[in-house]
């Protein structure tokens, strides 16, 4: 319905279209936190033309912590309250102080991380004059609550997405082509892998005694699990803003194939960590000052992003462990730039790239168990488990993901490698026609048949 009318009618009333069939989509979840969107939207709305005028740098940022302190403040009580709550009356227990129980039974509104993220990164960009203030009040909210990225991003910036619905957009038949390809890839790596790969990753993190060899490939699955999982979901929100004539920013590209922390960060969660980047870590002082600062600032901005994932002290300890690997690398190898995408190299550097890889990725999977863990008791007992500190029989205890699962990790490695190689995600755009028509049949096929019998939520729903 929405792809019939969207055709149908002109620019602006397709923007009103979207509006409605977004906060429809958000509102079908439940309709009651459409309050908080609204919300976000009119404060920020109003706080940006406000500064857009206003000329004394006080009042200004006093308008700039309204927009702070209102998009904060929601996400705090929903994300937050109840954390700290527990965790308060749990340091008061230890302590010998019985308190009474604080019970808040607060449901977390999905996606209120990446919309709040969003409208943040307008207010900062108006404060800073980066941008001008959108003065069409529907256009903005379409910005805030655009329904192919709106529960899961990536994040946009005001940058590149306003303009998408500020000027007429293109139909043809070639984005939608692309578009179509793109939700392809990405119900393949939710439906086929990530969901064939969870019960698997599930039943060895609730097992009380997996084996060495179950918690070493159940990280592995799991790292595998969450990239396919939150990239698929990042592909079919491209995939479905491309036909409708919009670029959504690339969100990932190939982070298994980072060779230390910083790259990493260049191809994991591109619109966060650039989001941290430049609205936090900048904002702290960056890399300017002395190398104790900068540690600092790269710590605390870790440590909140690993917070900005959920309240859990298990993504505090993520974010504080990718913080720490990003210090060891920079003070022992210095910053770098450029991620190493469609580089070329000879037979010896590939080698040793290759090796880099192996080497680093064993690193990031470590940081996926602190990030999958229920509690530190298992973080501990399954560290123990991988570096045969706790005493386990061989081989598997638990039954392997199935085989179209497996098939799907293989073809989708080959896929990343082509794309690693060309340095771009339409490495097949140069094949004759028949052999693009060969793939695109075989990735319906497969979607077809080889997903998972049971599904779930996407991972990053919960943020």
């Amino acid at each position: 319905m929405v792809g019939v009318l969207y055709v149908a009618l002109p620019h602006k009333a397709q923007n009103r279209m979207l509006l409605v069939a977004s906060y429809v989509f958000y509102g079908a979840w439940d309709w009651r936190f459409l309050s908080l969107i609204l919300a976000s939207t009119i404060v920020d709305y109003l706080v940006a033309l406000q500064l857009e005028s206003e000329t004394l740098q006080q009042r200004r940022k006093v308008l700039l912590g309204l927009s702070l302190g209102t998009n904060l403040g929601i996400l705090g009580i929903f994300k937050y309250l109840g954390f700290f709550a527990d965790s308060f009356q749990a340091l008061l227990l230890g302590i010998g102080y019985a308190a009474d129980p604080v019970t808040l039974s607060i449901v977390l509104p999905v996606g209120i991380s990446f919309y709040t993220f969003q409208t943040l990164g307008y207010s900062i960009d108006v404060y800073r004059r980066d941008i001008r203030p959108e003065p069409d009040f529907l256009n903005f909210a379409l910005f805030v609550a655009f329904f192919p990225q709106l529960v899961a991003g990536p994040i946009e910036r005001a940058k590149n997405l306003l303009p998408n619905i500020q000027q007429p957009r293109s139909l043809s038949w070639e984005a939608f082509r692309r578009g179509a390809v793109l939700c392809l890839l990405g119900l393949i790596k939710k439906v086929v892998i990530a969901d064939g790969i969870s019960p698997y990753v599930d039943s060895v993190f609730a097992s009380s005694s997996p084996t060495q060899l179950d918690v070493v490939l159940a990280v592995w699955f799991f790292a595998i699990q969450i990239y396919c999982d939150f990239s698929g979901y990042t592909d079919i929100a491209r995939g479905v803003a491309k036909a409708l004539g919009f670029n959504l920013m690339r969100n990932f590209a190939q982070p298994y194939f980072a060779a230390n922390p910083q790259e990493f960060w260049q191809r994991w969660h591109i619109s966060l960590s650039t989001w941290l980047r430049d609205y936090l870590y900048f904002s702290l002082g960056g890399s300017h000052g002395t190398k104790r600062r900068t540690s600092t600032n790269l710590m605390a901005t870790m440590v909140l992003g690993g917070l900005w994932h959920g309240a859990a002290w298990n993504f505090l300890a993520w974010g504080g462990y990718q913080g720490l690997i990003l210090i060891i690398h920079r003070s022992f190898i210095g910053r770098k730039r450029g991620s190493g995408e469609g580089m070329k190299r000879n037979i010896f550097g590939w080698l040793l790239r290759v090796l880099r890889i192996a080497v680093f990725f064993q690193v990031v999977c470590y940081g996926w168990l602190l990030f999958r863990a229920e509690s530190f008791a298992q973080i501990a007992d399954m560290t123990g488990r991988i570096f045969g500190l706790v005493e386990t029989s061989g081989g598997t205890s638990i039954a392997m993901p199935n085989f179209a699962s497996l098939l799907g990790i293989g073809l989708l490695l080959i896929w990343d490698l082509a794309v690693e190689r060309a340095g771009n995600v339409r490495f097949y755009r140069t094949w004759p026609l028949a052999a693009r028509v060969t793939l695109y049949a075989g990735m319906i096929y497969f979607f077809a048949f080889g997903g998972a019998t049971t599904s779930s939520a996407f991972i990053y729903f919960a943020f």
